[in-house]
């Protein structure tokens, strides 16, 4: 029993370091990087894209790393929208660690990306234990996924900086208390939840304004 413990302490602990590396090349290039988790059909593709075309806007260099664990699909959208894109395809792996991000880093131009984001692999659970060095972690729900995602994973949403319930307005149709997941959130974090509708672009300032540091 200690032994695989201390195998796992050991995972833990390498996959850290590497998170630190990572760090500290974003912060030699002036990279602000956001790790994107959330579940499948969540919307986080489209909240990247939303959220870049505003940015690009603002006068942001935007660049975006596509975590699946197979395909390029979201790696040829971001490709389509015009952002400098990475695809990491994990096999059996449900989330992406600070080893894969190292690996695509390397194939990146850094010095001509403002704003990077990290789609990582579709879930609510994995991603949790494995930081990737970025400045802020994010997490994405939506109103099709069910009244009670945020208290059924606590631990994603306790561990992350900013929490978005997306798909807003749907909410009505779904039968779903948009007031009940904001409220779990709140009780878990103690923090606000940005509600967004990326379809529409509804809430996207918002969510930039949390990820730029402009409101906490």
């Amino acid at each position: 029993m200690h032994e695989i413990v201390a195998v796992g302490a050991d995972v833990f602990e390498a996959n850290r370091k590497l998170a630190e590396k990572n760090r500290r090349l974003f912060e030699k290039y002036g990279v602000r990087a956001f790790d994107i988790m959330g579940a499948i059909g969540s919307g986080k593709t489209t909240l990247i894209l939303r959220a870049s075309k505003l940015l690009a806007e603002m006068g942001y260099s935007v660049g975006a790393i596509a975590g699946d664990v197979a395909g390029d699909d979201d790696y040829r959208i971001f490709r389509h929208a015009g952002l400098v894109a990475e695809n990491i395809n994990t096999g059996k792996e449900c989330h992406l660690d600070a080893h894969y991000i190292s690996h695509a880093l390397e194939k990146m131009d850094l010095s001509a990306i403002d704003v990077l984001f990290i789609e990582n692999v579709g879930n609510l659970v994995c991603p949790a234990d494995f930081p990737l060095g970025t400045e802020k972690r994010v997490v994405v729900v939506s109103v099709t996924e069910g009244e009670d995602m945020v208290r059924k994973h606590p631990v994603i949403f306790g561990t992350a900086d900013i929490g978005v319930l997306n798909k807003v307005d749907l909410a009505h149709l779904m039968g779903v208390s948009i007031e009940r997941i904001a409220e779990d959130y709140r009780r878990i974090t103690g923090k606000e939840m940005i509600m967004t509708d990326a379809k529409s672009g509804k809430g996207i300032d918002i969510f930039i304004e949390h990820l730029l540091g402009r409101k906490q």
